[in-house]
């Protein structure tokens, strides 16, 4: 199976040069040129197995030039008790009533991202000897926090990669900054930015499209990859933990295949939702996929009026990761539910570039609202579902998976849906341990030192430090360098020795 770029100004590739490239050379996303359905035999036997076991056979089907021992290889690689602290490596927790959490936290940087960044490193290196590649592979990440610091975790040291992160300088917690800038690894180097993550994600597409810059790294013998969702390679290994959490459902509710779900995903930059729209494709029984925003909901206002309008005021959020007003990932779905009209895409993504707006027709806006709900839920919403999730059902939220059972509730109240409800849980509550803590004790005094809270909250919730946050405030800072979002393309030329 080859894969083609939603932009249609480059040729359609194989799994692995999609996965090498990382973004398309005319600007586009790979999507798979044809689309993977599981029969109900085979719906049968993907629902019984553990969880490597169901993303080899998952992965098999997308990736069809890898071999099915490297495949194997990859995956054993990457979901195994040394990297993920939990046999079913994202657990399905019920909350109460029909309210599932799909714990996508349980790996080596205490985030979703783990799930892809783990095993990413492997199918990358795959794809370097399967095409032949001599070059070294520049990875390029923009992060609003979680990315960075699983790229970083997964890539360090890696053979045939350098790896460079840039970061918004005020826009992620001292956990996710303290991660980061901490990372050892003879291939990585960590800037901060002076902006938001909108910035620093511009500055990497740029970057990817500036055509002097990649000239002089091709005469270095370098290219330029990248490791946020814009890659097939971070997207494909998502589609898997939906699988996962409906397998895990079934088994605790009794039913079997067809009873149909929701899933509710905090979403910002659209990858993780996507991979849910990608199993739903693939004819996994999802009714409905609910879209929750912070105060930055772009993606609210889009779904509902087909507007997609990023000229409107940023907001520094307590959920930083979801804190972008530019998400990549839509183009991949708009792309689908156009019936994959290349020039309507140009169109679009062009007048986002150059006038921060977009409108898509009548036709594609009832398409998406078919499949898709959306709402928001601001800080102090936010705190409220933290504390009254832990008071109700003594279950602790971190604030990103707070926005997404805030939306749920409003969701419950528009429509009465109650199905069986999946809610992506994207991070341990750890990582933002200082509004968690807010939120459930707001009589400690503010400004405390995020390290001491996270003992705090562990101590008072009864609860374990994830392993890869625990001494963290004690690891060397290895990383100080920063720039303007101008001065991104000339810190990469720094670290190469350009």
């Amino acid at each position: 199976m080859l894969y083609q770029s939603t932009r249609g100004g480059w040729r359609p590739v194989s799994a692995a040069e999609a996965i090498k490239q990382g973004l398309a050379p005319d600007g586009g996303l790979y999507v798979p040129e044809e689309q993977v359905v599981f029969s109900p035999a085979e719906w049968e036997r993907l629902l019984g197995m553990e969880y490597p076991e169901l993303a080899f056979t998952v992965l098999k089907r997308l990736l069809t030039d890898f071999t099915s021992e490297e495949v194997r290889q990859c995956v054993s690689r990457a979901y195994n008790p040394d990297t993920f602290d939990s046999p079913a490596v994202t657990p399905l927790v019920h909350l109460k009533g029909n309210e599932y959490i799909l714990e996508l936290w349980h790996g080596p940087t205490a985030a979703f991202k783990d799930l892809a960044l783990q095993i990413l490193p492997h199918l990358l290196t795959t794809s370097l000897v399967k095409t032949g590649e001599k070059d070294e592979i520049v990875i390029l990440v923009a992060t609003s926090g979680d990315t960075g610091t699983a790229a970083l975790d997964g890539f360090h040291d890696v053979a045939g990669t350098r790896i460079v992160v840039f970061y918004p300088e005020q826009g992620v917690s001292e956990v996710q900054k303290r991660q980061m800038i901490t990372q050892v690894g003879g291939n990585v180097a960590v800037i901060s930015v002076q902006g938001n993550f909108d910035d620093a994600q511009s500055g990497v597409k740029a970057i990817f499209g500036n055509q002097p810059f990649n000239q002089s790294l091709a005469e270095r013998n370098k290219k330029l990859s990248s490791a946020n969702s814009i890659n097939w390679g971070r997207l494909a290994p998502q589609i898997v933990y939906y699988i996962s959490a409906y397998s895990q459902l079934l088994k605790q509710r009794g039913t079997r295949f067809g009873e149909p779900v929701n899933v509710v995903v905090p979403t910002g930059n659209f990858g993780n939702i996507l991979a849910a729209y990608y199993a739903q494709r693939m004819g996994l029984p999802l009714r409905r996929l609910i879209c929750a925003a912070n105060a930055n909901n772009v993606l609210t206002d889009f779904i509902r009026t087909g507007v997609y309008d990023r000229n409107r005021e940023f907001f520094k959020t307590i959920s930083p990761s979801m804190d972008i007003l530019i998400s990549s990932n839509l183009e991949r779905l708009l792309f689908e539910v156009t019936g994959r009209d290349h020039r309507q895409i140009r169109s679009w993504m062009g007048a986002l570039v150059e006038k921060g707006v977009y409108q898509v027709d009548g036709e594609t806006r009832e398409k998406i609202r078919a499949g898709f709900w959306s709402d928001s839920a601001d800080d102090k919403q936010t705190r409220d579902t933290i504390r009254d999730t832990y008071r109700e059902c003594g279950y602790l939220l971190d604030t990103h998976t707070a926005v997404g059972r805030f939306v749920y509730q409003r969701y419950l109240e528009a429509t009465g849906d109650d199905i069986p409800t999946v809610i992506a849980s994207t991070a341990s509550p750890f990582k933002f341990c200082s509004s968690v803590t807010e939120a459930l004790f707001p009589e400690e005094p503010a400004g405390q030192d995020e390290f001491h809270l996270l003992r705090l909250l562990a101590e008072r919730c009864g609860l374990s430090i994830p392993r890869g946050l625990q001494g963290l405030e004690n690891r060397e800072i290895l990383h100080q360098a920063g720039t303007t979002p101008d001065g991104m393309r000339a810190a990469v030329g720094k670290v190469l020795g350009l």
